[in-house]
């Protein structure tokens, strides 16, 4: 029976999931539709909301690329290399191998979604290269999967702004007069007990997904994932010594160095996307050795990078029309969310949260984005229904990692660095949705 879903699965998505950058032009076309029809703009109104959003996300569009490039940059440097064939070489059969890109991007990105979405498509990449007839598309959409528990880690963008004193978009502040403390969101036993119980299931479910045969299993070359052999260089000038200078690297390595010590002595284990960023970076300087080495490895990164840097326009311009206000000060996104509130009731008000912040997910796919359209209607929602504020925040979260297993915005990376299409991993992604799905809900309302 999972297998007949897995393959139905798979089989609608390469038949109907068009191409990402289609994917976000449609979208945009249904937002555009659905703005003017329940929230009665005008099509001039809508157009200026996508105007206006276009390039909201240009800083994060840099981040994003610097994700792929800095930790493509880094995988390849030699010590990295030996090191991810290490832990690669763990796993003997296609079974082990889905469960242990599984069961490690889902820490991973649980530790920090930047360094989990990087960290799990590079293990795949070499897990293919050594372990035979694995299917390369459920191998790297294993490695997705881990993406699904990120907004209830360490890095959880909402949960962390709920925490801080005096954020701008601290609704809970606002409302309550208090922060709520990661004691009572990330660390809370309904946040645990479905993050530790998705991190250990989600292995087996990727690894039932399996093909039954060898025909139906879709197996990369391993040699069309090696990355191109370094270059060797002749030094003749002055300025080939200077590309080829060990000191420069360690010089410019060790104030990077110096900086990310400083950061963590400061801040402590505060791992933004920057900070992941200036690590990767950074410890690619230094492990490539000279910077020539390193600018040519960047160099081979940057070719998969052009989805990032043509479609996260369009969402941002997605985002600019679902939080576009008509002039009853309503929005397509609070219209949402406020049919949600409007049905719901002290009990079943985290899961109707849960479901509103997946579907708000798939049109404004970023976490602070979501938090600032549905926060403003949820908190208030939650005190007047009775609702422990901390519990509607972690189920906005967890709403908001839901859909991305459908949304191929946060697979860009991951894809890029893979070398796949989105249509190669939806199909089982989408039965991880269904399965993560059915335990969020569980939890939400059991615990």
């Amino acid at each position: 029976m999972f297998k007949k879903l897995t393959n139905i699965s798979v089989k609608l998505v390469q038949k109907y999931l068009p191409d990402p950058f289609i994917f976000a032009v449609i979208l945009t076309f249904i937002v555009f539709l659905l703005g003017m029809g329940l929230t009665n703009q005008t099509p001039l109104s809508m157009l200026n909301h996508w105007n206006s959003g276009f390039w909201n996300l240009l800083a994060f569009s840099m981040q994003m690329a610097l994700v792929l490039v800095t930790g493509h940059t880094l995988a390849n440097a030699p010590v990295i290399k030996k090191t991810l064939k290490r832990v690669a070489s763990i796993s003997k059969t296609p079974a082990q191998a889905i469960m242990l890109v599984s069961f490690s991007s889902a820490v991973a990105c649980w530790i920090n979604w930047g360094f989990g979405l990087v960290v799990g498509a590079l293990l795949a990449r070499e897990i293919a290269k050594q372990v035979k007839n694995v299917d390369y598309r459920l191998l790297i959409a294993s490695a997705y999967s881990g993406f699904l528990v990120w907004h209830a880690g360490l890095s959880a963008s909402i949960q962390l702004t709920v925490a801080s004193v005096g954020h701008p978009n601290n609704f809970a502040e606002q409302i309550t007069g208090n922060v709520i403390p990661t004691a009572v969101t990330i660390f809370s036993p309904t946040n645990l007990v479905i993050s530790v119980f998705l991190i250990c299931t989600l292995p087996l479910v990727n690894k039932a997904m399996l093909p039954k045969s060898l025909e139906e299993t879709v197996v990369v070359d391993p040699a069309k994932l090696e990355d191109e052999k370094p270059t060797s260089y002749e030094v003749k000038t002055f300025s080939d010594k200077l590309e080829n200078s060990k000191l420069i690297s360690m010089l410019i390595g060790a104030m990077g160095v110096v900086v990310i010590i400083y950061h963590f002595a400061t801040k402590g284990f505060n791992l933004d996307l920057n900070i992941v960023n200036f690590i990767f970076l950074f410890s690619g300087i230094i492990l490539h050795g000279t910077p020539r080495r390193f600018v040519d490895a960047a160099a081979n990164a940057v070719k998969g990078c052009s989805g990032i840097l043509i479609q996260f326009p369009f969402y941002a311009g997605i985002m600019g029309m679902m939080v576009g206000i008509n002039a009853e000060g309503i929005s397509l996104a609070g219209s949402i969310s406020n049919w949600f509130v409007g049905i719901s009731n002290e009990t079943t008000f985290p899961l109707f949260t849960f479901l509103s912040a997946g579907i708000v997910n798939f049109f404004v796919p970023s976490g602070g984005g979501q938090w600032a359209v549905q926060g403003p209607i949820m908190m208030p929602a939650s005190i007047e229904l009775g609702v422990d504020v901390a519990k509607t925040a972690t189920a906005i979260a967890w709403g908001d990692a839901w859909t991305n297993m459908i949304q191929p915005f946060w697979a860009l990376p991951a894809l890029g660095i893979a070398g796949l299409g989105a249509r190669d991993i939806m199909g089982f992604c989408l039965v991880d949705l269904i399965y993560s799905g059915c335990i969020i809900a569980l939890g939400l309302l059991l615990l």
